[in-house]
C-alpha cells in the first residue's frame, strides 16, 4: 500500500509539473577587453530578469533558470565563437544574452548559434550590418542600430553650433559602421567631416594618429571607440597635445572610466548613448538599486529586456526550444496586448498562460523595427564638473 501511495504521488507531481525543468541561459559579454568596465552591470541586468522569472515559479509550470556567463572579450571573434560554442554544446543553454560587440556577435551567430538553432538577443551590438544579416529568425537586439545613432549624433553636434569635425574610429565592425553612418548623416545636413581615420586598439602610443587628426582639424573630435581601450588612448593624446578642446562621445566611450580618468579635462564635451526614460526605466533602476548595482549603466536595461523577452517568448510558445519560441519574440516585443514593465514578468507569464496577449515595454520602451531590433531612444549627455550629466532624451 505504501509503495502504491508513493507511486500515485509521483504520478500527480509529474502531471502537475509536466513542463517544469531547470534550464540554463547564457550570457556572452566582454568581461575582459575594451569594454570590460561595462560588462558586469549588463550581466547583472540580465540576471535580474532571470531571477525574477525563476523565483516566480510561473514559467511553464515551475521551470527555473540558471544563468551561465561566458567571456566574449568583445573584440576577439575566435574567442567569442569558442565561448558561445561552450555555452551551447557543453552547457546546453536555451538562449543567449549577447554578443556584446558587433564583430564578435556576427562571428558567434554565423559560426555557432545559427547552425545550432539557438536564439541570441544582443543588448549592445549596434552595427548596421546586423540589420540585414540572414539569421534564420534567431537574432534580435534590444539596442538600436548605429544608423540611427549617426543621425542623432549629427543633430546634437549641429545644435552645439559645430560645423566641422574630425572622426576617429576603432577598426572593427562597430567603429566603422558608426563612423560611416555618422559621416553620411553629417554631410547630408551640411556639416564638414575633415577626416575619417581608423585606429587600432591595444597600442601604447597614439601620437601619430592624434597628429593626423590635428592636421585635418575641425571644431571637435568624434571618437567612435572604446573607453577602456584605444578610444581612451586617442583622448589622452589629444588632450595632452592640445589638438582638440571639444570631444564627441558615442556609446562606447561613455562609462565610469571617462569620469575616473578624464573628469574635468573634458568639461563641455558631449555625446549620446541608447537609453530611455519613463516608468519602465524608473522601475528597472529601482530594482537594480535594491539588487546592488547601477541600473543607469550603459546597456544594463537592454540586457534585462533581452533576457525577459526570451523567457516570455518561451511561455507564449509553451516550449523552451529556441526553434519554437523564436517565433514569439517579435509578437511579445510589439504586441498588441497588455503593457509589461520591469518587475511585472510574473504578471506577463500569467497573462500568457491564460492566452492573453502582452506588449513587453520593459526598461527600454521595447519596440522592434525590421523584425529584429529596438527602434530606441537616446540619452544626450554632457560632461559638467567632471561628471556625466543627462541633458535630455531623444
Amino acid at each position: 500500500m505504501k509503495k502504491l501511495l508513493w507511486a500515485s504521488a509521483a504520478i500527480a507531481l509529474t502531471a502537475g509539473g509536466a513542463f517544469a525543468e531547470d534550464i540554463k541561459m547564457g550570457i556572452s559579454l566582454g568581461f575582459t577587453g575594451p569594454l570590460e568596465s561595462m560588462s558586469p552591470m549588463m550581466a547583472q541586468g540580465a540576471e535580474l530578469a532571470f531571477k525574477e522569472v525563476s523565483d516566480s515559479g510561473k514559467l511553464l509550470d515551475g521551470t527555473t533558470i540558471t544563468p551561465v556567463r561566458g567571456d566574449s572579450t568583445c573584440v576577439d571573434a575566435a574567442a567569442a565563437t569558442a565561448t558561445v560554442e561552450r555555452l551551447i554544446t557543453s552547457e546546453g543553454v536555451k538562449g543567449i544574452v549577447g554578443g556584446m560587440c558587433s564583430g564578435e556577435a556576427i562571428a558567434s551567430l554565423t559560426n555557432v548559434a545559427i547552425p545550432n538553432g539557438v536564439v541570441m538577443i544582443s543588448p549592445s551590438a549596434t552595427s548596421p550590418a546586423l540589420s540585414t544579416l540572414d539569421t534564420k529568425g534567431l537574432f534580435f537586439r534590444t539596442a538600436p542600430s548605429d544608423a540611427r545613432q549617426g543621425e542623432v549624433m549629427t543633430d546634437i553636434i549641429l545644435e552645439h553650433g559645430l560645423k566641422s569635425v574630425a572622426v576617429t574610429y576603432t577598426n572593427n565592425d562597430y567603429g566603422k559602421g558608426l563612423a560611416d553612418s555618422f559621416a553620411e548623416a553629417f554631410k547630408a545636413k551640411g556639416g564638414t567631416v575633415t577626416v575619417v581615420a581608423a585606429h587600432e586598439d591595444g597600442k601604447a602610443d597614439y601620437s601619430a594618429e592624434v597628429g593626423a587628426l590635428a592636421a585635418a582639424g575641425g571644431d571637435a573630435l568624434v571618437i567612435a571607440g572604446y573607453i577602456d581601450q584605444g578610444g581612451s588612448g586617442i583622448l589622452r593624446g589629444a588632450l595632452d597635445s592640445g589638438a582638440f578642446e571639444t570631444f564627441v562621445f558615442p556609446d562606447g566611450m561613455i562609462g565610469d572610466t571617462l569620469e575616473k580618468n578624464f573628469g574635468p579635462e573634458v568639461n563641455g564635451s558631449f555625446g549620446q548613448m541608447p537609453s530611455s526614460e519613463g516608468e519602465g526605466k524608473d522601475k528597472f533602476v529601482a530594482m537594480a538599486k535594491e539588487a546592488g548595482f547601477d541600473g543607469t549603466a550603459v546597456y544594463s536595461g537592454e540586457a534585462y529586456d533581452a533576457a525577459a523577452l526570451m523567457l516570455l517568448a518561451m511561455q507564449a510558445a509553451g516550449s523552451t526550444d529556441p526553434q519554437v519560441y523564436k517565433d514569439k519574440v517579435l509578437e511579445i516585443a510589439n504586441g498588441p496586448g497588455e503593457k509589461i514593465l520591469p518587475g511585472e514578468l510574473a504578471k506577463g507569464l500569467d497573462l500568457l498562460k491564460a492566452g492573453t496577449a502582452i506588449d513587453y515595454d520593459g526598461a527600454t520602451s521595447v519596440n522592434f523595427v525590421n523584425g529584429r531590433e529596438n527602434a530606441g531612444t537616446f540619452r544626450e549627455i554632457e560632461i559638467t564638473d567632471g561628471k556625466i550629466e543627462t541633458v535630455k532624451y531623444r
